[in-house]
């Protein structure tokens, strides 16, 4: 005799995580509906199977519908499911972390979202305060030996902000000879197109910044790239 099951709710949720003065900060909003109506929680949605075409479709799909952003790198994290996480009964969650700007969450949707240091979260509704916590140890391992943090910066950027970046996501402040040595970046003047770090993965480009001190090169990655040394 076969028996009835229900199926339980899947959906994703979405780790936005960003820079500001305070260092790496997670995007947050208020729910306006129930469970937990009036909470802080990480943007989610159900997957629409009759326009959803893939995982990641749904994620991009529902930042959009909800916020306008468009993050450039978005990742799996892991699943969340179980029947306590969430007060309607068994749900599956597939959890991703996505790496903004903080420019370009506030320019795509002003007053979406609240910003939070991620090692000081306030409560969190369901479980999003573990997948916040999976997801800042997955972008810190990871930016130890890759150039992740790049895209929590606009995609022209100079050395010195690209190490403020790393400083602020692994919360450590290092000098500019440590910083260069770590990510085997090379001393001396760059052509443009020419690639100034060992792994050949930071491109210089022909923009400079301008300012009252030196016009400091501008370098861009193009996808995420691996450095020789894993020393961070």
């Amino acid at each position: 005799m076969s028996r009835h099951y229900r199926k339980p709710d899947v959906s994703v949720d979405v780790v936005l995580l960003t820079l500001s003065q305070e260092g790496l900060m997670v995007a947050l909003h208020e729910r306006g509906n129930e469970p937990c109506r009036g909470s802080l929680a990480l943007p989610g949605g159900y997957i629409h199977t009759n326009e959803d075409e893939s995982l990641e479709d749904s994620v991009r799909r529902m930042l959009r519908e909800k916020t306008t952003v468009e993050p450039r790198y978005v990742e799996q994290l892991q699943t969340f499911a179980g029947p306590d996480r969430d007060p309607r009964g068994w749900s599956v969650a597939i959890s991703y972390v996505a790496l903004v700007p903080m420019a370009d969450l506030i320019e795509a949707e002003p007053a979406a979202f609240s910003f939070y240091p991620v090692d000081r979260l306030p409560e969190l509704a369901f479980d999003h305060a573990d997948q916040v916590d999976v997801a800042v140890q997955r972008v810190r391992n990871k930016s130890s030996y890759s150039t992740l943090p790049c895209w929590l910066l606009p995609e022209k950027f100079t050395l010195t902000q690209l190490q403020r970046t790393y400083e602020a996501v692994f919360g450590e402040t290092v000098t500019r000879a440590t910083f260069r040595s770590r990510l085997g970046i090379k001393v001396g003047d760059v052509r443009a197109g020419e690639a100034v770090d060992e792994a050949g993965v930071l491109i210089a480009t022909d923009d400079y910044q301008l300012g009252n001190q030196r016009p400091a090169r501008l370098f861009r990655v193009d996808q995420l790239g691996l450095f020789r040394r894993a020393s961070w």
